[in-house]
């Protein structure tokens, strides 16, 4: 059922085309849809992960005859299914847009079927790949429409906070932990929020950069090549290191306070915490490590913050990749309290100083 296969012209749409459809429906496995979709579409399977893998197996170690009629009749059952209960409310002028991987036959079944009740359903030629490569020739060349203005900052200077507070103020942002779901450090992991997969975070990427207006500044913070397990696009990370630069600047008190705040959460689970921290041996020696980790076990919170700020962190941004970025030795510096209550008029404060327009 993976097999790509031709598709009547009358039948065919374009992805350029596909907005004039009234929903996107996406046959391939749950999985597959998991890992990145078309933003819109609605997850229809013809066959489950268990079922493709199977009918792979048996495609290339018995019969592809086999592997395909069971296939069939797999599918069969599923849009089936899908008529009776997800679709069941569709009217008969309903025109929906069908993909799975690369526009072959599971999209064609659904298809084919759609089309003999006397809805008006298209398949999309290429599939799922042909939006892939849309997102990756996309990504290639938009950041360089935009004027980024970085802010750059040590650990607990409140970065994100500010950048928050910059679009309530107005302004545009791209908060790119924020798509990433992780702060960018090693205590970055965000509770309960898994990270999307590469092809996925690429995929919200590209739709946050459509939101934008590049005749504004666009504010972001400074990232190193990679967020947790995630990789930036090469041509956003030059786009970033070529911009303006903010010195977001705290102090100690203020970041350590910010830290109790904002990673209070790393205190509810303390063995996790403390795994966390043994993957520092190596860069600390075991004794320091384990005198961070007995820190928690007593509630030393604020003490163990700051010999992580003093000891780790400080040095690590220092060291960091955050030397690519060429115009943040000239970057004007702003004191920032990321621990006030309402940062909004800190966040005016820099739009009218540095004269961007909200």
């Amino acid at each position: 059922m993976t097999q790509s296969v031709s598709v009547a012209n009358h039948r065919a749409c374009t992805l350029e085309a596909m907005h004039a459809c009234d929903d996107i429906i996406d046959v391939r496995t749950p999985a597959e849809y998991a890992d990145d979709h078309i933003p819109g579409a609605i997850n229809a399977p013809v066959l489950d992960d268990e079922e493709r893998a199977r009918i792979g197996y048996l495609y290339k170690q018995e019969s592809a005859f086999r592997a395909t009629r069971l296939g069939a009749a797999l599918a069969a059952r599923h849009i089936a299914d899908h008529v009776e209960i997800l679709f069941a409310d569709k009217p008969r002028g309903w025109r929906p847009l069908i993909y799975c991987w690369r526009g072959g036959k599971r999209s064609a079944a659904m298809t084919d079927w759609f089309n003999l009740i006397g809805w008006r359903a298209r398949q999309l030629e290429g599939g799922y790949k042909r939006w892939r490569h849309h997102v990756m020739a996309e990504l290639q060349t938009r950041p360089a429409q935009f004027d980024f203005i970085v802010l750059a900052g040590p650990t607990g200077s409140g970065k994100t906070r500010l950048l928050h507070a910059l679009e309530r103020a107005g302004a545009q942002i791209l908060d790119l932990e924020g798509i990433a779901r992780h702060r960018g450090s090693l205590l970055g992991n965000l509770p309960g929020t898994p990270q999307p997969g590469q092809r996925g975070f690429e995929t919200q990427l590209l739709q946050a950069l459509q939101t934008l207006d590049p005749a504004r500044p666009v504010f972001t913070e400074a990232e190193s090549r990679r967020i947790g397990r995630l990789d930036l696009p090469t041509e956003l990370l030059q786009a970033l290191h070529a911009a303006h630069c903010i010195k977001v600047c705290a102090s100690l008190s203020h970041r350590i306070g910010f830290l109790l705040q904002d990673y209070r959460h790393l205190f509810d689970a303390p063995d996790a915490f403390k795994a966390t921290l043994q993957r520092l041996i190596g860069l600390h020696s075991r004794r320091t490590v384990e005198a961070w980790q007995r820190m928690i076990d007593e509630d030393r919170r604020a003490e163990l913050f700051r010999e992580l700020v003093e000891q780790h962190y400080d040095p690590a941004y220092q060291r960091s990749s955050h030397s690519h970025y060429v115009h943040l030795p000239q970057a004007e510096s702003f004191d920032y309290d990321p621990t006030a209550a309402d940062d909004t008029a800190q966040a005016q404060c820099l739009l009218e100083r540095i004269g961007a327009s909200a």
